[in-house]
């Protein structure tokens, strides 16, 4: 839910520099329909009551699910704000491979949070001696925001590209279209 944040705030900070919705419609995605697919797929495999049926399946499925999405996001790196977003997905990606499957979250992020640890399959877990810990989700939205979560170096620089994503897409304006054909003079 993190990501929500960065919608909002996109769009926000888009509209008071002098954007228009609009320019939203400009993005041109290759492939979003992997994307959606990748989060579908994390959707059920940590939705009550899939979570605890999903069992030794759900290390495999969250990377394969984070890896198509990453693979969606490399294919439109032409889109500013992109790039930024992909660093942060290749950043998450590695850390979950490095952790087998899992996201470490530090213990102290879920306190700070108000979160219990999950009992069934979850894509944050507490690991005792997580690999490459500075990549895993070490920080907290505070409890009194709405979908307050778990967070990690990766989801900022996501977050953070999706902002660009917003501001620069409502900013640009529509080609001129030449009414009538030629404007060279005859």
């Amino acid at each position: 839910m993190f990501i929500l944040y960065s919608v909002l705030i996109g769009f926000a900070l888009g509209l008071i520099l002098g954007g228009r919705p609009a320019g939203l419609a400009t993005i041109q995605f290759r492939y979003a329909w992997l994307i959606g697919l990748g989060f579908t797929i994390q959707v059920l495999i940590f939705s009550t009551p899939l979570t605890e049926r999903v069992g030794d399946l759900g290390a495999p499925l969250y990377v394969l699910s984070t890896a198509v999405v990453f693979l969606a996001l490399l294919t439109n790196l032409r889109i500013a704000g992109l790039p930024i977003v992909a660093i942060g997905a290749a950043c998450n990606l590695v850390a979950i491979v490095a952790n087998g499957g899992y996201m470490p979250a530090s213990p102290a992020a879920l306190v700070a949070a108000g979160i219990a640890p999950s009992g069934g399959y979850s894509n944050s877990m507490v690991l005792p001696d997580p690999s490459l810990a500075g990549l895993t989700d070490v920080y907290a939205l505070p409890q009194w925001l709405p979908f307050n979560n778990v967070y990690s170096i990766g989801d900022i620089l996501i977050a953070l590209g999706i902002v660009v994503v917003f501001v620069v897409a409502m900013r640009s304006r529509p080609p001129v279209q030449q009414l009538g054909g030629s404007l060279s003079p005859t």
